[in-house]
């Protein structure tokens, strides 16, 4: 962690899948779509023996994604968080972003080659959240978790960022940002 006058900077490494915050956010974006897709398979399918195949596509595809994030990405996320006078700041470190930035243009490309334009949209969608900012005044809901170390910070419908902190920078945090959201007090 490094501190200057008005910045708290440091980075650290998350386990994707024992981070009880990451895997909420998967549950919600992964879970609930593949969960839909396979309660709709299984009642539209009547007693078909296709419906087993049809399921265990599904469950091999997570269980694909799941060995392509272990073997790429090692289980971790690799952020960077600045906390500032204008707001907070998450992005990817370096060396992960790149792979990030591989992976994002394979998506787009291979998705437009086959016709997808949703998956090619999944691509720059993803490549757009490598960096999010959230100035202080925009900031309407703060939630602490001190027992994981973690600093939830909500603005609009779709600004929010987890500030993934270290045992030892957490207390530095939530004082730094009880200075900066004032305006929620």
């Amino acid at each position: 962690m490094a501190k200057t006058s008005g910045e708290i900077q440091w980075n650290i490494s998350v386990p994707i899948f024992r981070n009880t915050v990451i895997l909420k956010q998967l549950g919600i974006a992964v879970g609930i779509p593949f969960g839909l897709v396979a309660l709709i398979v299984g009642l539209a399918s009547g007693k078909s023996v296709y419906t087993l195949y049809g399921l265990g596509l599904i469950g091999a595809l997570l269980l694909f994604t799941w060995l392509f994030i272990m073997a790429v990405y090692r289980g971790k996320y690799e952020a960077e968080f600045v906390l500032d006078d204008k707001g907070a700041l998450c992005r990817t470190q370096a060396k992960q972003a790149k792979k990030n930035r591989i992976v994002n243009a394979l998506t787009v490309v291979l998705g437009l080659l086959t016709g997808r334009p949703a998956v090619a949209g999944a691509g720059l969608l993803a490549q757009s959240r490598q960096e999010v900012f959230l100035k202080w005044n925009r900031v309407t809901k703060v939630k602490y978790k001190p027992k994981s170390h973690i600093i939830l910070l909500r603005g609009g419908w779709t600004e929010q960022i987890a500030l993934f902190c270290t045992p030892e920078n957490y207390c530095t945090a939530e004082q730094f940002i009880a200075v900066k959201i004032k305006h929620l007090s």
